[in-house]
């Protein structure tokens, strides 16, 4: 063979494989360019919120004040799915099984971090299953008397059902719900005698304190402020760590001889495990502008809610601790659900 075939045959040779390499980058570029667009354009349809409780209650008015604002700020609507039963874990298990996707978000409260105390077998591992998004809004607690009980103040209050001990009742939501655990907590850290009376839902209980038939409870803000405007309750003090600005007369727990107390029914946003990272953080960021507009902040207002907003990373810790703190609270009181 002439010596100088072989130059252009090797030339031949790398000039296929040169176009052939162009060829393949062309094809992967559109690859390795898909996936950070596909994140950029999210959402690019309606995304769902389930919230595990009845339409109505507290929960599910915040929520829907948030899906609302985020509707309108991500430009899709955000369409609220109420899934209630089960202290919650009948939704929280359909966002488990639902989509990795973002389109599919859970409105979950503190009860969240009840129920692997409260359940022997919660069909889902919170902290495996769903991945957090924001801490969203906490709706304090109250502790409310009957106007007839002689007590204006915690301390007051503490002294007379010390001087009857027994004699007193309390309501709550229902067994293990956060307003049973935190009444639960206050008879405990002051040594009262009460018995616990529980109800289905805060409606009923509030019904019987305005009548008499219990004494007093822990309720959420919302449930009870219209009776403490009317003067059939008397709020002692809430159970936030700073005052509410809805009742700034009204000391908080802490300001009352229990340091460090501080219980509310807290909310939050979470996804299921595996959403991918680029879209948790833009629900994130919608979630924190949304907690600081003028608009969400007065509506959450009426509904006795306080903004709070966090960092996915926070949230997950907050969560981690909630799960250890009731843990501890659940089997002091002895209940189970199942």
């Amino acid at each position: 063979m002439p010596d100088d075939i072989v130059p252009t045959h090797a030339n031949t040779i790398r000039r296929s494989a040169l176009v052939i390499a162009l060829g393949l980058l062309s094809l992967a570029a559109p690859m390795v360019h898909a996936q950070p667009r596909a994140a950029d354009a999210y959402p690019t349809k309606p995304i769902t919120m389930v919230v595990p409780f009845p339409p109505g209650g507290p929960t599910d008015l915040v929520a829907r004040v948030l899906a609302q604002k985020l509707g309108e700020q991500m430009g899709q609507s955000v369409l609220v799915d109420n899934r209630g039963g089960a202290n919650g874990n009948i939704g929280a298990q359909a966002v488990v099984k639902a989509p990795a996707d973002g389109y599919t978000l859970l409105y979950n409260t503190s009860s969240i971090t009840l129920s692997p105390a409260l359940y022997r077998n919660v069909p889902y591992d919170v902290q495996k299953d769903l991945a957090p998004v924001a801490l969203v809004a906490v709706v304090p607690l109250a502790l409310v008397v009957h106007p007839s009980v002689p007590a204006n103040t915690v301390k007051e209050f503490v002294a007379y059902a010390k001087a009857n001990p027994g004699k007193l009742s309390y309501g709550s939501a229902g067994n293990g719900n956060v307003t049973h655990l935190g009444a639960f907590q206050f008879v405990q850290a002051n040594g009262l005698e009460a018995t616990h009376v529980p109800y289905k839902g805060s409606a009923p209980a509030d019904v019987d304190l305005v009548g008499n038939q219990i004494q007093f409870m822990t309720d959420t803000v919302n449930s009870v402020m219209g009776f403490v405007r009317d003067k059939r309750m008397k709020m002692l003090a809430v159970t936030t760590a700073k005052r509410m600005s809805l009742f700034p007369d009204v000391p908080t727990l802490t300001e009352s001889g229990m340091p460090g107390f501080e219980v509310g029914a807290w909310q939050g946003v979470m996804v299921p495990a595996g959403t991918p990272p680029a879209v948790v953080e833009r629900l994130n960021t919608e979630i924190q502008k949304a907690l600081k507009s003028s608009d969400v902040r007065e509506r959450l207002a009426l509904q006795g809610a306080e903004p709070l907003g966090s960092t996915s990373q926070e949230y997950g810790a907050y969560v981690k601790k909630e799960l250890v703190r009731w843990a501890g609270v659940v089997k002091a009181t002895g209940i189970t659900l199942d």
